[in-house]
């Protein structure tokens, strides 16, 4: 899913820088509110490895590839530390493995990034239903639409950014092909991260509640 340099034109790179950063901002923001955010820097480094490595991982189909990105699960266990967490994650990636780009680092952030903000707040509407669906229904529902819709939103950006700026030396029908077949191929990935995302939110609430239950 990582767009990586040299697909994009300089004015969309620039305009996701534009919009990664008042959005890191705003995050930052959000997590000095809490009482003490330091508590939460090594659930967010951990969760910070697991995006760096699962979304290392890819299988190549032209233009971009297919991999997992664990973006709704981030935004599930560390809220607004998710940015922040998928930029580092995004721009170790580039200049380790050149996997996505310097160039389109904003793009990147704000592709699987805000959708990950949006996972965390479709975690947060289980509270509205613990009385009609129960406490462990309601959380297990809203776990897995977080997991899986953090996944799908950033298709629908990744499928609307490449697909409205194919380069001029492109054939442009082949490259819209691969571009609706590498978005199908995210339908099942949705399916994978929302069902992978409920298991560890049932682990958690076993054994650590508290780290998903905090929040402000």
């Amino acid at each position: 899913m990582h767009i990586p340099d040299g697909i994009l034109p300089a004015s969309v790179c620039i305009a996701g820088y534009a919009i990664a950063a008042p959005v890191a901002w705003y995050s930052l923001r959000q997590i000095n509110r809490l009482k003490d955010p330091t508590e939460e820097l090594p659930k967010a480094s951990l969760l910070t490895a697991a995006f760096f490595i699962a979304s290392s991982i890819n299988i190549p189909v032209p233009p971009s590839s297919v991999h997992l990105v664990l973006n709704g699960l981030l935004g599930c266990v560390l809220g607004y530390f998710a940015f922040p967490a998928i930029l580092v994650g995004l721009f170790f990636q580039a200049i380790m493995f050149g996997h996505g780009g310097l160039t389109t680092l904003g793009v990147d952030a704000v592709m699987m990034g805000i959708p990950a903000l949006a996972a965390y707040h479709i975690f947060q509407v289980r509270h509205a239903f613990r009385q009609k669906l129960g406490k462990k229904l309601a959380t297990n529902v809203f776990a897995f639409l977080a997991g899986a819709l953090g996944l799908g939103l950033s298709a629908v950006i990744f499928f609307f950014l490449v697909v409205t700026n194919i380069p001029s030396g492109f054939d442009a029908q082949t490259e819209q092909a691969a571009v609706y077949g590498l978005t199908l191929a995210h339908l099942p990935l949705m399916l994978i991260e929302g069902t992978f995302t409920l298991l560890l939110v049932l682990f958690l609430q076993r054994v650590k509640p508290e780290l998903i239950e905090r929040r402000g």
